[in-house]
């Protein structure tokens, strides 16, 4: 499953308003998939995202890490800027970042 298909797969969510899904270091597996979503309400919980996106990716595919966001960047013409996802999350994976609400198990 490609990574556009991910997102348009999590957008589907109730809770959830728009999603980007990026790569980023990971000390162990060289990068490791971050969820990045703008909540519409009450996001669902982690649990139940990793559960929906799994009847459709192998494991190593889920996002090992969620965040929710006010809003995702824009590049000029309007495409989420995941270069700036990317440096805004490039320590998710380090053992003393705390900047994600809601963690995968």
């Amino acid at each position: 499953m490609s990574i556009r298909k991910r997102s348009s797969t999590l957008d589907r969510l109730e809770g959830i308003a728009e999603s980007a899904v990026i790569g980023v270091p990971h000390p162990d597996f060289g990068e490791g998939v971050v969820a990045v979503i703008v909540a519409n309400g009450k996001p669902p919980p982690a649990e139940e995202i990793i559960t929906t996106l799994s009847r459709e990716l192998a494991r190593f595919k889920l996002p090992k890490r969620i965040f929710i966001v006010e809003d995702l960047p824009r590049n000029a013409m309007g495409k989420v800027a995941k270069t700036e996802l990317r440096k805004l999350f490039e320590n998710a994976f380090s053992p003393a970042d705390g900047t994600s609400l809601q963690g995968t198990p």
